[in-house]
């Protein structure tokens, strides 16, 4: 699901707006991980071109460290912004730095890099996505332990990016299958997204559009986040039917304009669009 907000960007007052020289400066310096934080999320905000920004993120997700290091949640949380930077910035000289964050220990630095390579259509990640999500439901897809909201790898961040990566050969379709069927919803969608993307199966489209009506509105939201992600323009009436915020319809329906193509036509698409300004 692309998110609605970013969930890396600091709380409202954490910081004040500052310039690109500035938040390189604070990239720069290594003492104080919330200015680099700060720092990371403003240079991927920002989507800056200044020939530092990518070599000071890079230098920032290699200082990473084990979870368990006291020291370690800083320096992962400063590492998974600037993966999550790499990412928005759009240069393919990051990809072996995200490549290895993929093997780290902290699923949170692994979910963010998943999504940056997604970002990056980095196609020499395809294998190592593979092999991580192989285990399928009972493996990768399975809680770390009964009581934990967390599954034992990020599915849903690894299975979008295999989707915007593109690379629709057999041995990754037959990967993200078994996810379709997998006891959370957000998963499914996810799972869903990425087969149409990499099939143009209208089917998974259409389990797209089911979610549109889940009880939960987490789901719905993702639902419509994923059916714009897509581009699938029969999805227009459900989505004007669900029950979502107006906001989050409207970047679905742009989606659609976007990425879509075929009925209705982009001009019904923006008379939607109107009626739900």
């Amino acid at each position: 699901m692309t998110g609605t907000t970013d969930p890396a960007s600091p709380r409202a007052g954490a910081g004040e707006p500052i310039s690109e020289s500035e938040a390189l400066q604070r990239l720069r310096q290594i003492d104080d991980h919330s200015d680099q934080y700060y720092a990371a999320w403003w240079l991927g905000r920002m989507r800056s071109r200044h020939p530092e920004a990518v070599p000071l993120l890079q230098a920032a997700l290699r200082r990473r460290q084990p979870r368990e290091a006291a020291s370690g949640v800083e320096h992962n949380a400063v590492a998974r912004n600037a993966a999550r930077a790499l990412g928005k910035l759009g240069d393919p000289q990051a990809i072996p730095d995200l490549l290895a964050a993929l093997e780290d220990e902290d699923d949170g630095l692994r979910e963010a890099a998943a999504r940056a390579l997604g970002e990056l259509r980095a196609e020499g990640a395809v294998a190592v996505l593979c092999q991580r999500l192989a285990s399928g439901l009972a493996g990768a897809g399975a809680p770390l332990d009964p009581r934990s909201p967390r599954l034992r790898e990020p599915c849903e961040a690894m299975l979008e990016a295999l989707g915007d990566i593109g690379v629709a050969e057999t041995t990754v379709l037959a990967v993200i299958e078994p996810f379709l069927d997998h006891d959370r919803p957000l998963i499914r969608s996810a799972a869903g997204r990425a087969l149409f993307l990499l099939s143009g199966d209208p089917r998974r489209a259409e389990g797209l559009v089911s979610l549109l009506e889940h009880p939960q509105l987490q789901v719905r939201r993702a639902a419509l986040m994923d059916l714009g992600a897509v581009g699938w323009r029969p999805a227009l009436e459900p989505i004007r039917r669900t029950l979502a915020e107006n906001s989050l319809k409207l970047i679905a329906l742009r989606g659609l304009v976007e990425k879509g193509q075929g009925e209705p036509d982009t001009e019904s698409l923006l008379a939607a669009m109107d009626e739900l300004l």
